[in-house]
């Protein structure tokens, strides 16, 4: 519903996957951890693309899962 809404879109209420996602950096596997957080904190400060910049972004959250999915890293972020 919410996908359908545009509500996930760059403008939207919700921006999701704001980078284009891992397959569109070729899926780094080992770095995609850095690479989520990387882009999380490029939000934040508004030093992300032209075209893929959030408006005033506020929050940011990034979960990454690793080995067999018994590895979960979660990072939620707000701009001071």
């Amino acid at each position: 519903m919410a996908v359908r809404q545009g509500l996930t879109n760059i403008d939207g209420k919700l921006p999701i996957n704001t980078s284009g996602g891992l397959k569109s950096k070729g899926h780094p596997v080992g770095a995609t951890g850095v690479s989520q957080a990387v882009e999380l904190v490029r939000q934040l400060r508004g030093e992300a693309e032209k075209g893929r910049q959030v408006s005033n972004p506020r929050y940011g959250m990034s979960v990454n899962f690793g080995g067999f999915g018994n590895n979960v890293v979660a990072l939620i972020c707000a701009k001071e």
